[in-house]
């Protein structure tokens, strides 16, 4: 696996975007490091000490989104996606790490501030490298965006971050330079490793959902319309709704209730229909399981199948489907 992370065979759009990653990252960090050996300054080298995070935790996304990229097997019948949680939540400790590096090497600068020289040269290697930054992220969060990776998310926020880091220590290198204020250079590197802590923190949260497989609304919303919209009259109502990502992959489970009277193979047609729609609308490598439940006499009032002899209540409405109705049991089952 480790020779073909950066092999051209196979890409696709995810790979290709954290391999980016990598290689900006690496080109960055020499950037940021120039600046801090021609300046001195605590702030620049917290910037640097955080594009150095950027390089291990890109190619942990190298690494991961392979991995996740690689199908189902005897051995990982549900695929790879789960790597991505690793990633992201080794990302997030590394990231706590260089916060406390941070802090740790710029109290001293407040206590002891110092002379910072060729201080234009260095804003002006910053404001290159933030620019570059501000791009790759927000090409990182779109590609995560679109194919649903959580590493390329996790990713992208924390290149935008470290930009967002870049201003503000742009901005105490511009106030020292305007006032003569040392100390700011220290004060504005705590400042910046105090704001990466929240980043790191948010990303471990991520991934520890992630691992438990916390309910997603927006997915579970995404669903149930879906299925309302496209309701099939058969479709007399739909329960125990359950779903979670993996990676690329969505895994969904549900029960859905038929006609009893409805045959076995015109029951597998319509249980066949339900999970070809689904997979039109999240993709291949979407998991559907759906288990057919006969209707009972209390499903008379959301069913409209007419004529129907097995009808015992009169038709009320059609169910409006939702994550709070759909994942809940019915008839105590």
């Amino acid at each position: 696996m480790g020779m073909q992370l950066f092999s051209r065979t196979a890409a696709t759009p995810e790979i290709r975007a954290a391999r980016l990653s990598f290689f900006v990252a690496m080109a960055l960090l020499g950037i940021k490091m120039l600046a801090w050996l021609l300046t001195g300054s605590a702030a620049i080298l917290s910037d640097a000490l955080e594009s150095i995070i950027n390089v291990v935790a890109a190619a942990f996304a190298v690494f991961s989104v392979t991995v996740a990229a690689a199908p189902p097997d005897k051995r990982h019948p549900y695929g790879h996606g789960n790597v991505e949680y690793y990633a992201a939540g080794i990302e997030g400790l590394l990231i706590l790490l260089a916060s406390a590096a941070i802090i740790w090497e710029s109290w001293d600068k407040i206590l002891n501030p110092q002379a910072l020289p060729n201080l234009g040269a260095g804003i002006l290697l910053l404001v290159a490298a933030s620019g570059v930054n501000l791009w790759l992220g927000l090409l990182l969060l779109r590609q995560g965006k679109k194919s649903g990776s959580l590493t390329l998310t996790a990713d992208g926020r924390h290149v935008l971050t470290d930009v967002w880091s870049s201003g503000g220590v742009l901005l105490a290198l511009a106030l020292v330079m305007l006032t003569g204020w040392l100390w700011l250079d220290g004060a504005i590197a705590c400042l910046v490793g105090a704001n990466i802590a929240w980043t790191g923190v948010g990303l471990i949260r991520q991934s520890v959902a992630g691992f438990m497989n916390e309910s997603d609304p927006a997915l579970l919303q995404g669903i149930c319309d879906l299925l309302r919209d496209n309701r099939h009259p058969a479709w007399i109502n739909v329960h125990r709704l359950r779903a979670f990502k993996s990676g690329r992959s969505v895994h969904i489970d549900l029960h859905l209730i038929l006609p009893r009277g409805m045959t076995l193979a015109l029951a597998h047609e319509q249980v066949e229909a339900l999970e070809q729609l689904l997979r039109n609308h999240l993709g291949p490598e979407a998991d559907v399981m759906i288990h057919a439940d006969p209707c009972a006499e209390d499903c008379c009032p959301a069913c409209d199948a007419d004529p129907c002899d097995l009808r015992s209540q009169p038709s009320e409405a059609s169910p409006q489907w939702s994550p709070d109705t759909a994942c809940t049991p019915l008839r105590g089952d």
